[in-house]
């Protein structure tokens, strides 16, 4: 359900042009999903029915279902999180596998299949995976054995080892050879050195840390309670944090979007069965704070940095399929898409 803008040092980098270049300096022809918005659709608990939508802005045309539709086989699974790595894009899926595409053609380059419970994220350091895990559920649902699991390899195959880490890991950021954890449920930001495949350093901030992103050429970490907002900038080279921005929210989410000249939208939720929801338009450059937009079931929310839009999920209540509204930065609507159930995330490209 994370937001997917996480700007992880070029993860998520822009393509301008109709070529792209491949490992040996040449130039190759882009794939038909290089280039758009590929919306995240997490699928309904059960039924398993997570699915990528690609959107062509130049045109409007929306196609369904893009995992199907070039691999014959349905995804299976809930889609938690995509990310863009070293010419790969992996589908996590938190009912326990990874799925590795072609992010050109979207034809699978190989898995993640086993030895995984809810995976969330993924990073790629050092020539190997970690993905982020909660672990198994015990007697009392809570996950007392979270971890992050190492695969050799970008792609795929099986999990050579696991590295304990506090409950509820999220999102990851490299830097290097180092891959920053954030530990949603016990505060803290854990720093494993990707060679010795152990936690080097361990940080405790405030609020529940969940998204790393990189804004005005620095990287933050976002976390929030349940009235306050976190964003806290980074020192990757000490190690540490350098200052805290905290701004006062009551209910806020997970799901955020970066935008531009320090501009952050904020998604804040009553939950089930209210769902009184607001988005809130963050300046880290001013300390300020305003409601951008109020109204019922938003579920994600993403920036379009090249086209200047924003895209905000709505799940509908998981009562059939949810829809995705585009809008200028001022709030203008200017479509609406009929997608997946589930919709909560976006990749732009």
């Amino acid at each position: 359900m994370k937001n997917l803008l996480k700007n992880q040092l070029g993860a998520l980098a822009l393509i301008f042009v109709l070529f792209s270049c491949n490992d040996n300096g040449g130039e190759q022809p882009l794939g038909k999903y290089d280039t758009g918005v590929l919306i995240m659709n997490e699928g309904n608990f059960g039924t398993n029915d997570g699915e990528v939508y690609h959107l062509d802005p130049s045109t409007g045309t929306l196609t369904a279902d893009i995992f199907e539709l070039e691999n014959n086989r349905p995804f299976a699974g809930l889609l938690e999180d995509m990310v863009l790595e070293q010419d790969r894009l992996y589908l996590v899926a938190n009912t326990g596998k990874v799925e590795i595409v072609n992010p050109g053609d979207f034809k699978s380059v190989g898995s993640v299949t086993d030895e995984l419970n809810q995976p969330r994220s993924l990073a790629a350091a050092s020539g190997k995976l970690f993905i982020s895990d909660y672990g198994p559920y015990d007697a009392s649902y809570a996950t007392p054995d979270s971890y992050i699991a190492v695969v050799s390899g970008l792609d795929g195959g099986t999990v050579k080892k696991k590295i304990e880490v506090s409950n509820k890991p999220e999102d990851l950021f490299v830097n290097g050879k180092f891959v920053w954890v954030a530990g949603s449920e016990e505060g803290k930001l854990e720093i494993i050195d990707a060679d010795a495949e152990a936690i080097s350093k361990t940080i405790e901030v405030e609020g529940r840390p969940v998204l790393f992103f990189e804004q005005s050429g620095e990287v933050w970490v976002y976390s929030y309670d349940e009235s306050n907002v976190y964003f806290h900038s980074l020192n990757l080279s000490s190690e540490t944090v350098k200052e805290v921005k905290s701004f006062p929210m009551a209910n806020p989410t997970g799901r955020i979007a970066t935008g531009e000249d320090g501009k952050i939208y904020v998604t804040l939720s009553t939950g089930w069965p209210e769902y009184v929801d607001n988005i809130i338009e963050v300046s880290l450059a001013d300390n300020s704070a305003k409601l951008w937009m109020n109204g019922s079931g938003f579920y994600g929310i993403g920036y379009d940095s090249e086209r200047g839009k924003v895209y905000v999920a709505n799940s509908k209540g998981f009562q059939g399929n949810g829809e995705v509204n585009v809008y200028e930065k001022d709030g203008a609507d200017l479509s609406t898409l009929d997608v997946g159930r589930g919709p909560s995330g976006f990749l732009f490209r």
